[in-house]
């Protein structure tokens, strides 16, 4: 099956109300062409260098998503044309994001990456770490970014069960925030969970957004 019926199909399979970003990292510019001509139009990349290359090439209307580990000093690449980071995991880098926002006249929605895998090399906020964040008053002084909700990287596992109660866990901590202290912002709504392998289980937990690749693209060549 090529990228198109890819898409088609992803895109006839998930429930209304659930995002499909297309992982595109490492894929040629020809492979997010041939999506784009299907149809998509949200793709999400890991490194800076390689979305700013893209987006210099490919048609103006896509969202471009960041879903990767952010340095700090890669926010300047990205700041003048990404939609959306996914991957906020501490206060310096949401005030950095904050800070390249202002200086191109934008306001960038974030992420807030939780935690919630058993392996070492994930990133993320503690849910502690998280309401601490919160509660310390520096979201509020960041007036150029907008804080859209949570995302997190369940273990690779094969056990499902495992995957769904980390995602259960996930949806649980997003549902309490926004009780807690998001209960009048309509723009904290997004749960980003699920890949290719776990999309399934990331949505029958609540996931509103799924960022998927080698289903569309293939296995990567690096």
């Amino acid at each position: 099956m090529g990228i198109t019926s890819n898409i088609k199909q992803l895109q006839a399979s998930i429930p209304e109300g659930v995002t499909l970003v297309a992982v595109s990292k490492f894929h040629p510019v020809e492979a997010l062409q041939e999506a784009y001509d299907a149809g998509q139009r949200i793709f999400g990349e890991n490194k800076a260098q390689e979305l700013y290359s893209k987006q210099e090439v490919l048609p103006k209307d896509i969202q471009w998503h960041f879903i990767g580990h952010l340095q700090s000093n890669k926010i300047k690449v990205i700041a003048p044309f990404v939609h959306t980071i996914h991957s906020i995991d501490s206060a310096r880098l949401l005030q950095e994001v904050d800070k390249q926002a202002a200086r191109n006249n934008r306001n960038i929605r974030v992420l807030l990456q939780i935690y919630i895998a058993k392996e070492e090399t994930k990133f993320g906020l503690s849910p502690e770490e998280c309401v601490e964040l919160i509660e310390s008053g520096i979201i509020d002084s960041c007036k150029h970014v907008t804080i859209a909700g949570l995302m997190g990287m369940a273990t690779n596992t094969e056990d499902e069960t495992q995957v769904s109660a980390e995602f259960h866990k996930l949806h649980a901590f997003f549902t309490e925030l926004k009780a807690s202290y998001f209960a009048n912002k309509e723009s904290f709504c997004e749960l980003s969970m699920g890949m290719s392998h776990d999309y399934p289980l990331a949505i029958a937990q609540g996931s509103t957004m799924i960022r998927v690749g080698s289903l569309i693209f293939g296995e990567r060549s690096y």
